[in-house]
């Protein structure tokens, strides 16, 4: 089903499914038929393509009383989009996965590989969640980019307590250098070999800290931003969901203060509604 979302307006025909999902054509024929007949999915009679189903629609309407709070985010999300004019997206955790469940805005400022698309939450991913999650959440998101390293295991906590004082999450990686954090990130390092699983782990921890503190200096010159993203807390005050804007050019630090300001009054105001209701 995600494929078929992600596919967007293109029906994919039946051996892109078998090629995507790498199932063999018996299992892909199976699951595919069981969709169809229960409307999850449509084939084309014609050109054999397949595409979402009729029956999503049912699931859609309910989603918004279902999920208020990811709703509530992805008016947010739209409004700032609107407002700074940059993207903006909702994004949530999934176990050790992290979710763009909305995409609001300019596709000009779409970061590579969203929305859709899993990606571990680990370092350098999901800091502005991270950095409020609970202890031990937070201790295996360090662990998973740290290892045993107590140098990269400090500067990542560095980091993290760094984004809680300035109260959101400033990624000051290079469109280039994030193209390069999600084709790293996705790998799987654990068919590495141990040296090269090292170095790769030590990538992402320079991913996330390359750019950290930057903006304690005023008179910095603009630097690329490519996301700023501040958490969004449940009625039991846990960040349930992070909102982020991607501008993907250079700002000053008062330009990043006056959107971080704007995204913090939009994330705030939905986590007091939750915390109310």
């Amino acid at each position: 089903m995600e494929l078929l979302a992600r596919s967007g307006n293109t029906p994919l025909r039946f051996s892109d499914v078998v090629r995507e999902l790498e199932l063999t054509q018996a299992t892909a024929h199976a699951i595919l038929k069981t969709l169809c007949d229960r409307g999850w999915a449509s084939r084309d009679p014609v050109v054999k393509t397949f595409s979402l189903g009729p029956a999503l629609a049912v699931v859609a309407a309910r989603t918004d009383t279902a999920r208020p709070l990811a709703h509530a985010a992805r008016e947010a999300a739209l409004r700032l989009s609107r407002e700074v004019g940059y993207s903006g997206s909702v994004v949530e955790k999934f176990g050790d996965s992290l979710v763009v469940t909305a995409f609001e805005g300019d596709a000009a400022t779409q970061p590579a590989g969203i929305p859709g698309d899993r990606i571990p939450y680990a370092p350098p991913f999901g800091v502005a969640l991270a950095a409020w999650d609970t202890d031990e959440e937070r201790r295996a998101w360090v662990r998973r980019g740290a290892g045993d390293n107590s140098d990269r295991t400090e500067r990542l906590e560095r980091v993290l307590e760094h984004t809680r004082q300035r109260g959101y999450d400033v990624d000051w990686t290079t469109p280039a250098l994030a193209q390069a954090v999600q084709v790293v990130g996705t790998l799987d390092s654990n068919d590495m070999p141990t040296p090269v699983r090292d170095i790769m782990d030590q990538l992402l921890v320079e991913f996330t800290t390359i750019g950290f503190l930057s903006d304690d200096n005023p008179g910095r010159r603009k630097q690329p931003v490519v996301t700023i993203a501040a958490p969004v807390f449940d009625q039991r005050r846990r960040a349930a969901l992070m909102l982020a804007v991607h501008p993907l050019c250079t700002l000053s630090s008062r330009q990043i203060r006056i959107i971080g300001k704007k995204l913090t009054d939009e994330t705030n105001a939905i986590s007091e509604r939750s915390h109310v209701a």
